[in-house]
């Protein structure tokens, strides 16, 4: 079958995991994604990582590699004939590096004027912070994220994932189908870039606005909504459960489910507000009821009654849900040379009549170098001169 982006060719010059996480939107959905390294640095640690472990092999699946030495001067030759027919490039290095590689924006639109040149930074391609490097924690940090994670009065906490990677990577595969969309229209590229910084401030969301607006700043609330009462973390007597019963409907409903009604009239209780105003003391009440059964007592009471609510899961224990299982979240990748096959994290997009499994498998160092070249043009006997230059 023709998958969506069949048709798209797709340069991969990204590296550690927000570049990465763009590119496999676009190699998911059928891309033509060949992701290009520096040669083997002649037992040196890999720049790319341990590519047969489960973070590489989880990033990097339906590309082709190859290894192009861009510092030499044949290495950039070669890839400016593959940016005269790619459609898409996709880097997230420090602005230094690509100017000094001569693979900035600037020197691939002359090459081809309808490229679409994709872009991560860690704060912005230009600015006061434009020239220095920025990792995922450091965005959570000046993001404002870690101020509003964790327990009151805990300190500063970092969120679990690398949210600010993921959400540039993927807000970032989401400009570059824009501006495709645009060139369909006005025939030219466009430059698309994103930063970590600009990316976890997006997902500040409504607490972000809530200082733009209202004027307050979040502090941190830990298990509990910040604004919607009572949603969070309750205890019961084999674990903990999430409830979400904040909206007026569903406090009453809520109320009537756990037999305590008259909490439905008590004063201070009746209004949102009000509820968020004496917020520890409804946890603590609601907390008294739900410790004195199991959780799946609980979660089939309330999904009787339409309650939003659920377990908490370990990673183990998520991926055995049997919701999760029809999801197809856990997806099997086959044939690696080395690895056999092994399951990783399949795409959360569902198209109708479109299949999205696993094509190829991630591909080793410099798999596809020959064949890549060859298609644009490279002889055996260049192909053999460039090695022995250690240009590929």
């Amino acid at each position: 079958m023709n998958l969506p982006l069949s048709n798209l060719t797709v340069l991969d010059l990204t590296l550690a995991r927000a570049g990465p996480t763009c590119v496999r939107h676009l190699a998911d959905w059928g891309a033509n994604v060949i992701r290009i390294e520096p040669p083997d640095a002649g037992g040196a640690e890999d720049i790319a990582g341990n590519r047969h472990g489960f973070d590489f092999q989880n990033l990097h699946r339906n590309k082709r590699a190859i290894r192009l030495n861009l510092k030499a001067p044949e290495g950039h030759a070669a890839f400016m004939k593959l940016v005269a027919t790619a459609d898409v490039i996709v880097e997230n290095m420090r602005a230094s590096v690509k100017h000094r590689l001569h693979v900035a924006w600037e020197d691939v639109q002359k090459v081809n004027p309808r490229i679409v040149y994709g872009s991560i930074s860690g704060f912005g391609q230009d600015g006061p912070y434009g020239p220095r490097a920025g990792v995922d924690q450091i965005a959570q940090g000046m993001g404002g994220l870690m101020s509003i994670t964790g327990l009151p009065g805990q300190g500063p906490v970092r969120v679990g994932i690398p949210i600010a990677d993921l959400t540039a990577g993927n807000l970032l595969a989401l400009g570059i189908m824009t501006a495709l969309y645009d060139r369909h229209t006005t025939g030219v590229g466009r430059w698309v870039h994103t930063s970590l910084l600009e990316a976890q401030i997006f997902m500040l969301d409504f607490q972000a606005a809530r200082w733009l607006i209202a004027g307050e700043v979040a502090p941190q609330a830990g298990n509990n909504h910040p604004t919607g009462i009572p949603t969070g973390v309750f205890p019961t007597t084999d674990g903990h459960i999430n409830i979400a019963a904040s909206s007026a409907r569903l406090w009453e409903r809520f109320c009537d489910t756990i037999e305590k009604p008259d909490w439905k009239t008590r004063d201070g209780w009746q209004t949102q507000k009000g509820r968020s105003t004496d917020r520890d003391a409804i946890n603590a009440a609601i907390s008294e009821v739900t410790a004195t059964k199991q959780s799946a007592h609980w979660i089939e009471l309330f999904e009787e009654a339409g309650i939003p609510c659920g377990p908490i899961y370990t990673i183990d224990q998520m991926f055995d849900d049997p919701q999760v299982k029809h999801l197809g979240m856990a997806t099997p990748m086959h044939d690696h040379p080395v690895l056999g096959t092994q399951h990783i994290v399949a795409s959360p997009l569902n198209i109708s009549g479109i299949p999205k499994d696993i094509r190829t498998p991630t591909p080793d160092a410099g798999a596809h170098t020959d064949e890549v070249l060859a298609a644009i043009g490279y002889s055996p006997a260049d192909l053999t001169l460039l090695r022995q230059k250690g240009v590929i």
